[in-house]
C-alpha cells in the first residue's frame, strides 16, 4: 500500500506540472480561438532569462544572497515575457485581427522560431541551471501508519505546491473578475466582443502577459529539475494530451487532465510496463488523448470546436 500511494502522490505532483504547462494553452486558446505552438518557446525563453540573470545580477550588483538575485532575475525575466507579449500584439496579432484561425495557428509557429533563435542569441545556447534553492532531499511521510513510510521528493513537493497556487488564482481570475469575463467573451466571438466596446488589443496583451507569467513559472520549476535547455521546449509536448483531455476551453479541464496524465503515467508503468517491457510512461498520454480524439474530440470539459466556429 506504501508504495502504492508513492506511485500516486508522485502522478499527481507531475500532474500539476503538466497542468501548469496546460494552462498556457488554454489561456490563449480561450483568447484567440487560436492552438499556441508557440507555447513551448515561451517556456524556454523564461527559463533562459531567468537562469542567466540568476548569474548576472551577482557579477554586475555584488550581491551575494541566492535569494534576492533569484527574485531579481525573476522579477527581470517577468518584464521580459511582458515585453515579449506587448510585441507580440503590436507586431503580429493587432494586424490579423477577425482573420482565420489558420492564419493565426501559422502567426504563432513564426512566433516559435523567432522566441527559440532570439532567446539563444541573447542568452546562450549551453545547458544552464536554475538554482531557486529548492530542496531536492526526499522525506518519508506517514511511517505511523505504514512500515518504512512512503517516499517523496521534496522538491516534487515544493513544485506541485507552486503550480497548484498559480492554478487556483488563475482560476478565480477567469471566474470571478472584469478583465477575466471579457477574456471568456472575446474567445466566444472576437467581432460581437468588440461590438460591445470589449478592446480586443488590450484583452491579447493581457493574455498574453499571463500566458507569460506561466510559462516563466513553469520554465523556472522544469528547468530546477531538467536544467535550462533547448530541449525545454519538448516539455509542452507532453502538456498536449492534458490539453486534449481537459478540453482546449477549459481552466478546470486542463487541471483534472494533468491529474489524471500524471498518476495514469506512474500507475500504468509501475503495474503495467513489467508484462509488456517497460516504456508505458513515453506513449500512455498520447495513447488516452487519441482515445478521446475518436470519441470525445472537445475533451472532458471543453466545447465543441464546431460550436465556436
Amino acid at each position: 500500500m506504501a508504495f502504492f500511494l508513492e506511485t500516486l502522490i508522485g502522478g499527481l505532483m507531475a500532474g500539476m506540472l503538466y497542468s501548469l504547462v496546460a494552462l498556457g494553452f488554454v489561456l490563449i486558446f480561450k483568447a484567440s480561438g487560436v492552438f499556441n505552438f508557440a507555447q513551448g518557446a515561451m517556456v524556454l525563453f523564461a527559463a533562459l532569462a531567468m537562469a542567466r540573470f540568476s548569474e548576472w545580477i551577482p557579477k554586475w550588483t555584488g550581491i551575494d544572497n541566492a535569494i534576492v538575485a533569484n527574485l531579481a532575475a525573476f522579477v527581470i525575466a517577468g518584464v521580459f515575457m511582458f515585453a515579449v507579449a506587448w510585441l507580440i500584439e503590436r507586431l503580429v496579432l493587432r494586424h490579423l485581427v477577425n482573420q482565420e484561425g489558420a492564419t493565426l495557428l501559422m502567426a504563432t509557429l513564426g512566433i516559435t522560431y523567432f522566441l527559440e533563435g532570439v532567446g539563444q542569441t541573447i542568452f546562450g545556447s549551453d545547458i544552464y541551471k536554475i538554482d531557486v534553492g529548492m530542496p531536492k532531499d526526499p522525506v518519508f511521510l506517514f511511517e505511523s501508519m505504514f512500515q518504512g513510510g512512503v517516499l517523496v521528493n521534496k522538491e516534487d513537493v515544493i513544485a506541485a505546491g507552486i503550480a497548484a497556487t498559480l492554478v487556483l488564482l488563475l482560476s478565480i481570475f477567469f471566474q470571478k473578475t472584469k478583465t477575466g469575463r471579457a477574456l471568456r467573451a472575446v474567445a466566444d466571438d472576437h467581432q460581437a466582443a468588440q461590438s460591445i466596446g470589449i478592446p480586443l488589443n488590450r484583452i491579447w496583451v493581457i493574455v498574453w502577459c499571463v500566458a507569460g507569467v506561466v510559462a516563466l513559472v513553469a520554465g523556472m520549476i522544469w528547468g530546477s529539475k531538467l536544467g535550462v535547455q533547448f530541449s525545454l521546449t519538448t516539455v509542452a509536448l507532453r502538456a498536449l494530451p492534458v490539453v486534449i483531455l481537459g478540453g482546449l476551453t477549459s481552466v478546470p479541464g486542463a487541471i483534472i487532465g494533468g491529474l489524471i496524465i500524471g498518476v495514469g503515467e506512474k500507475l500504468s508503468e509501475v503495474y503495467l510496463g513489467p508484462f509488456v517491457g517497460g516504456g508505458i510512461e513515453i506513449w500512455f498520454a498520447y495513447v488516452l488523448a487519441l482515445v478521446f480524439l475518436l470519441f470525445r474530440p472537445q475533451g472532458l470539459f471543453g466545447e465543441k470546436i464546431i460550436d465556436r466556429v
